[in-house]
């Protein structure tokens, strides 16, 4: 599987596009507000097939594109259900939204473990909550690969003082992210990528670390 990234807006968030190198088979991963262009031309550039549009959380930044990709691409979105009032209300969630963004009804919902598949790859759906309610990462174990969301950065955690984060949450999530192999490369929705081994050490501790500040 190749993870292409897609830094966008204007608190840079990282679109992704995760695709199968053997049948050029793609999905979208958390289409970030100017992301469409760059991924539209990439698809096209590279003759890859879009199937479906993932979100690992429905937070502005990472939802505005959604509705310009869904139209142009004709593909369904999908995200977990307690994420899904922002998506269909952005702003919802008590954030602020700094410009309009269009409501779109999910066409799927996604759960704990559930697997989908992207050409010959296949995603596995970690709920992870504690950002959000219904913050997922995307986990493709044969390429020990995680699209992680804003559950896991380089070295942190992603916030937990928004009005419908959930802290005590969080530290389980990191927990049982902190179970993968070592060797997972981690792609989160903002910054640069690490490995679940590089964050290990902290990842069982979050709690007691935070609480330390």
């Amino acid at each position: 599987m190749h993870i292409q990234t897609f830094p966008s807006g204007p608190i840079p968030t990282n679109a992704y596009l995760a695709i199968c190198s053997a049948t050029g088979q793609a999905v979208v991963i958390d289409p970030a507000p100017q992301s469409a262009p760059a991924i539209l031309e990439y698809l096209k550039s590279h003759g890859l097939t879009c199937q479906k549009i993932l979100l690992t959380h429905s937070h502005w930044d990472h939802i505005a594109d959604v509705h310009i990709l869904k139209q142009a691409l004709s593909v369904p979105v999908f995200i977990h259900p307690l994420d899904t009032p922002n998506l269909e209300h952005p702003g919802a969630d008590g954030l602020p939204c700094p410009f309009f963004i269009p409501s779109v009804k999910p066409d799927g919902l996604l759960e704990q473990n559930q697997k989908i598949p992207v050409g010959n790859c296949h995603l596995q759906v970690l709920h992870t909550p504690g950002h959000s309610p219904g913050s997922i990462c995307f986990y493709e174990e044969g390429h020990h690969v995680l699209l992680s969301g804003d559950t896991l950065f380089q070295g942190s955690m992603g916030n937990i003082s928004f009005p419908t984060s959930q802290p005590n949450d969080m530290w389980q999530s990191l927990k049982s992210l902190a179970q993968l192999p070592a060797e997972t490369k981690v792609y989160p929705g903002h910054g640069a990528s690490t490995t679940i081994g590089r964050e290990q050490s902290w990842l069982t501790r979050a709690q007691e670390l935070y609480q330390s500040f």
